[in-house]
């Protein structure tokens, strides 16, 4: 157990300071092996200069106790009296637990035994560890607190209030919980996207492919990342979501597997990774038995709940949880109990989204809880609910969209598109249950398959479910319909309206017969036949007059005001946006729709106008998070139009190329619309000849080079070009770590105290205060704290 990181070495006397350099020697194997992890090292040394407990969070095998052990290494020197390394693995086999009673004298007795202090059998080991600490300035690590989590607490506690010049790095599944406490979850290592294709020099640059890489090499000498294998260890990392115990576990094959051969065997990631070589303890030596142990340490109801999580995809929120996972065995405060417990173990792990409290496992958890769901019996009871709970959710969003709630429905239904697609591909794959699939995609509003770019998954799950429910209801006339509808954005043709109007016909269905005329009237709009389009929008609207289908009929207004102002009608124009804002009101859905109206202000001739209702819009869907690369890429394409009126051609260009990423992502293109295209092959006529073909080639290029964010603040005005100051710079000249030892100066600081608080050398301490000197002109710690002084009325950025 006995493993130290000393700046005095074991059985050296107190008092007697130990060589740095020799450090290394003493760490335990695996220190030598972090890889990565540049940003964590920095950001948990940052968090040492704030905090004298720094507790290091996360799932087994994710790399706490390497990220531990790297940050001792990198701060060893501003410990004079060492930095120590206590491994509490076994810290529960120490002390058993007797009652509701917390007995520290086991575990002190441990610590104790590591820094190589002698207590006697009738003394209290407690009592001689804070007379040891107490006047020495050292770093102490403490490695599976998890183990003896109430005595860690209190043991830590006790030690830090009396020991002045002590700290605590702590690695744990769950935080120990005391005052003053700072928490740095560990995440698992980046890792590449397959799908993107990434080259060989950014596959190298990737930490988990880096750590797949070396550890291959080790297996199998000579190994290396080439053109030919550098997808599937891509796959390999990613599929295992860059953890670092599983990332080993799979290099660990390469001598008897291929990368390819890896990838394809992670089906069953438990199965393949179930051998281990490295000398790490005994429940580390598969992933399996990692995860059990983990599994091991939770109690009952965590257990359950964790099983019952599996059925979700890609997070959730705690009403789905509720709603889904709750029962007589899981209810109530017992339900928050097991939550809290299961992301404090980090099983669970939340990531609040804008303001949403959301909940996620990694795949492996995932799968791990699968498999125990299946083992007892509860799968398909537990799926089911999962399928009913978004299908209630999908029917409840048509309508809510354009309530009071818009905003909210509409941004939850992005958040939880992942369950979603699970619940509709389980209802495809069930017999008897492609009905519920129909009404979930009949239901779901139409700015979820226009913004989220979903034409070829809807489509296709269309296909899939018309063809297991063939009853002719309203709602298989409707999914017909909603094909046909997602089919024309593709340009392709289809029978699917006119098997939609026969079903409606003969169900007398008038709001599918006024969908029917909708997607009708779009078709003639897109191939710019304006007088076909208004026949049919007119008839789709007296139609729904007789039946309220807000979302149907805000779609039909929308398209009609844009026909009217492509045919220089804007009185009937004007009329459509007033029954819009009548049905929207001011709210989430009335910006939603400006898109089309700066489209129709464009189409009317009134530059200025589009421009404001583009930009106004844009606006709306960087506060709102909408992410509609849809109407998008058609509100930037405007942008983009405006700019070659005013004679902006190279923002013009930037913008046509990205507006052309946004409409691909869209899965469709600008062409297909006959009744607009011919603006932008005008415009992109105008920039291409204006700047000569290599500058119009370079900026649509810059264009298609944009991120979504940088897309929408290019957009908005936003110079991609504006410069910053150095990282670090102040406006006097001092860097930001100066600044905080000149305010520690003022506050009478020593060195030494100066390289506590920060955990750096003394002697670095010293070099900042010289510096500091230098910089200022000055000659004295006085001079430096009276400059301080002087500096804060007018300084509005805080100095810790």
């Amino acid at each position: 157990m006995r493993r130290s990181v000393p700046g005095r070495k074991p059985g050296v006397p107190a008092g007697v300071k130990g060589d740095h350099d020799d450090l290394r020697g003493s760490l335990p194997a695996e220190s030598a092996g972090l890889v990565g992890r540049r940003s964590e090292l920095a950001d948990v040394r940052q968090a040492l200069t704030r905090s004298r407990l720094v507790t290091l969070t996360g799932l087994g095998g994710v790399g706490k106790t390497r990220l531990a052990q790297g940050v001792a290494v990198s701060v060893r020197r501003a410990f004079p009296d060492g930095v120590w390394f206590v491994d509490l693995a076994f810290a529960s086999d120490a002390n058993p637990p007797v009652g509701d009673e917390v007995d520290l004298e086991p575990l002190a007795t441990i610590v104790a035994t590591e820094l190589g202090v002698r207590t006697g059998a009738a003394e209290s080991a407690v009592g001689h560890l804070i007379d040891y600490l107490l006047s020495r300035q050292l770093l102490l690590v403490l490695d599976n607190c998890e183990y003896a989590i109430p005595e860690c607490s209190l043991l830590v506690d006790q030690l830090l209030r009396a020991c002045p010049w002590l700290r605590v790095l702590a690695t744990s599944r769950e935080p120990l919980s005391i005052g003053g406490e700072t928490t740095c979850l560990v995440a698992p290592l980046s890792v590449p996207d397959p799908g993107q294709c990434p080259d060989l020099a950014e596959m190298k640059s990737c930490d988990s492919v880096t750590l797949f890489c070396e550890r291959a090499e080790a297996a199998q000498p000579g190994f290396r990342l080439t053109e030919d294998n550098r997808l599937a260890v891509a796959g390999v990392c990613a599929r295992v979501d860059g953890l670092p115990l599983a990332i080993e576990l799979a290099a660990a094959w390469v001598g008897t597997l291929t990368p390819d051969r890896i990838l394809g065997n992670l089906d069953d990631r438990f199965a393949l990774l179930a051998h281990g070589t490295r000398p790490v303890p005994a429940r580390q030596h598969t992933l399996r038995a990692c995860v059990d142990w983990s599994h091991d340490l939770c109690t009952e109801g965590e257990r359950l709940l964790w099983r019952r999580l599996s059925v979700f995809a890609g997070g959730c929120e705690l009403d789905a949880i509720e709603g889904i996972c709750a029962g007589e065995e899981l209810a109530g405060p017992g339900l928050l109990d097991a939550v809290g417990g299961l992301v404090s173990r980090s099983i669970l792990v939340r990531d609040d989204q804008h303001g949403v409290a959301r909940y996620r496992m990694l795949e492996t958890i995932r799968d791990y809880g699968e498999q125990r769901l299946r083992a007892a019996g509860e799968y398909e009871v537990l799926r089911r609910r999962h399928r009913d709970w978004f299908e209630r959710l999908a029917v409840r969003a048509r309508t809510a969209w354009v309530s009071e709630r818009e905003g909210h429905t509409l941004n939850q239904l992005r958040r939880v598109h992942p369950n979603i697609r699970a619940a509709i591909e389980y209802s495809l794959t069930e017999p008897g249950e492609a009905g519920h699939a129909l009404r979930m995609l009949v239901a779901l509003p139409w700015l979820t398959w226009w913004g989220l770019g979903l034409f070829n998954d809807g489509r296709r799950w269309l296909r899939s479910a018309l063809a297991r429910a063939g009853a002719p209801t309203a709602v298989r006339a409707q999914a017909l319909a909603l094909g046909a509808s997602m089919a024309l954005m593709q340009a392709d043709a289809t029978t699917q309206l006119e098997q939609a109007e026969e079903i409606a016909r003969q169900l007398n269905d008038r709001a599918t017969l006024a969908c029917v005329d909708y997607v009708r009237g779009v078709r003639a709009l897109y191939a710019n036949d304006l007088s076909a389009a208004e026949d049919y929008f007119s008839r789709a609207q007296a139609s729904l007059s007789e039946k309220r289908e807000p979302d149907l009929q805000l779609r039909v207004l929308l398209m009609r005001s844009l026909t009217a102002a492509l045919s220089g009608d804007p009185r009937l124009a004007s009329a459509c946006r007033a029954e819009i804002e009548a049905i929207t009101g001011h709210g989430h859905a009335y910006y939603q729709i400006l898109g089309v109206s700066a489209m129709a202000k464009w189409a009317m001739g009134n530059v200025a106008a589009a421009v404001d209702h583009a930009k106004t819009y844009l606006r709306f869907s960087r506060d709102q998070h909408i992410g509609d690369r849809f109407a998008i890429a058609w509100v930037v394409e405007i942008l983009a139009w405006a700019s070659a009126a005013e004679r902006g051609y190279r923002r013009a260009g930037i913008l046509l190329g990205a507006a052309e990423t946004l409409v691909t992502e869209a899965a469709t293109s600008f062409e297909h619309h006959r009744a607009l295209a011919g603006f932008h092959r005008e415009c992109v006529s105008r920039v291409r000849e204006s700047l000569g073909e290599a500058a119009f080639t370079d900026a649509l290029r810059e264009g298609n080079d944009l991120s979504y964010e940088d897309i929408l603040g290019y957009a908005l005005g936003k110079d991609r070009h504006q410069r910053t100051s150095p990282p670090g710079a102040t406006t006097t000249g001092l860097t930001r770590r100066e600044r905080e030892v000149a305010d520690l100066i003022a506050r009478g600081a020593s060195n030494k105290e100066i390289a506590s608080t920060l955990v750096i050398a003394q002697r670095t301490a010293q070099g900042h205060v010289e510096n500091i000197m230098t910089k200022l002109g000055f000659g004295s710690r006085a001079q430096i704290a009276a400059w301080v002084t002087a500096q804060q009325p007018a300084d509005d950025t805080p100095v810790r």
